[in-house]
């Protein structure tokens, strides 16, 4: 397919994939915001040989050049497991994505995402939903509000004309997930000091930390707890045993005791919160690459990290809980037992809660009780093809 001198082709080989994975280098090297991936890390997401998400997708990658030079970049894929989710949740039959979205002008980029719907119809898919980089429990949701300062660890960063092309390309917003920011050295309002307090004196409750010696049995704790609480959630699609595997080699290095809670009632574990350190401040430095002293760099601040700006990017309660007064209590302990530690023992002074889906009450909720605000939105857009 060629756009007057603009030439779109698939990814083929070493060299192509290389281009792919480097072609963001040329997009944000002058955005002082960009924080620059580690590329072992993209190649992680990117090889079927590394992820298992393709045990159960398929994607193909996509390049345009004009007059030979990388211009652009486009993934399109579908995950069967999504396939399968019934339609009301976002997902469901025919529903295939497209990711990886980058260009350096809108004629690359409407041409890039043709290409991608071209393949999808190809495939069989009737409607595209995106951009979702490759699995929406990696990045889900275009950068649409929120460019003016650095993402956190494993969020995304985008040029802010990107939403004009994607809109001219055809595509309607259908959510919108949300990033809340808090000053976390500030004690909670009254009233939410008041109900941690009296959740401290019921004899029913345990906030424990997680056990790094047992980090397979936790994990299969807090998946549990996972699968069940945002099982009804638009977008929701089940990890694999795999992909837990997967996800806990990567993340291993960053979970850190003090900042990993999970809540027993009556001795059932019924709720739980993931809270990372913001590993993109040590990254940010480092280019893209470990070597040659990055990698000790790294290792010396993972042995004990000093950072800004912790992320929750996980937290859930069990459904049969969701709409009671025991969901809140439980959640707002947790927020208040890991936002003393991680002020007290890793010098933070802020904190992120995201992604929050715009129609989840209870997170939302909870965000404006303890006083956070939105600083962050990605749009994930959809198109019938």
């Amino acid at each position: 397919m060629a756009h007057s001198h603009l030439v779109i082709s698939p990814v083929s080989g070493k060299t192509d994939l290389r281009a792919f994975v480097d072609f963001a280098w040329d997009v944000y090297r002058d955005d002082p915001n960009w924080v620059p991936p580690l590329k072992d890390e993209v190649y992680g997401i990117i090889l079927p040989e590394k992820n298992p998400w393709f045990e159960h997708g398929e994607a193909q990658y996509f390049l345009a050049r004009r007059d030979g030079k990388v211009v652009g970049r486009i993934s399109a894929h579908f995950d069967r497991l999504a396939l399968a989710m019934p339609a009301e949740q976002g997902m469901g039959p025919g529903t295939g994505n497209f990711g990886f979205f980058e260009a350096l002008d809108e004629e690359a980029g409407l041409a890039l995402i043709e290409a991608a719907e071209n393949w999808l119809r190809g495939k069989g898919m009737t409607r595209v939903l995106g951009p979702i980089s490759l699995s929406i429990w990696e990045e889900p949701g275009l950068l649409t509000q929120g460019h003016d300062h650095k993402p956190t660890v494993m969020m995304g960063h985008h040029r802010p004309e990107y939403e004009g092309w994607v809109k001219a390309a055809g595509y309607t917003p259908v959510k919108e997930l949300r990033t809340y920011e808090l000053d976390i050295t500030q004690q909670f309002p009254p009233l939410i000091q008041r109900i941690v307090q009296s959740g401290e004196k019921s004899d029913r409750i345990r906030i424990r930390r997680v056990d790094k010696r047992k980090f397979d049995a936790e994990a299969a704790i807090i998946l549990s707890i996972l699968n069940d609480a945002w099982g009804d959630n638009w977008g929701f699609v089940p990890i694999t045993d795999a992909e837990v595997a997967h996800f806990g080699k990567q993340l291993k290095p960053i979970v850190f005791e003090d900042l990993i809670r999970i809540a027993e009632l009556d001795g059932e574990p019924v709720a739980f919160m993931m809270t990372l350190p913001d590993l993109n401040e040590a990254i940010a430095p480092l280019g893209g690459s470990l070597w040659p002293f990055g990698w000790a760099k790294l290792l010396w601040w993972l042995r004990k990290p000093q950072v800004r700006t912790m992320r929750v990017p996980l937290m859930g309660v069990v459904k049969r809980l969701q709409a009671s007064r025991m969901a809140s209590q439980l959640a707002f302990m947790m927020i208040e037992y890991i936002r003393r530690d991680a002020v007290t023992k890793f010098g933070a002074t802020r904190g992120e809660i995201g992604w929050v889906l715009d129609d989840n009450q209870g997170m939302n909720a909870i965000a404006d009780a303890i006083e956070s605000r939105v600083n962050k939105i990605y749009t994930v857009y959809e198109k019938p093809l």
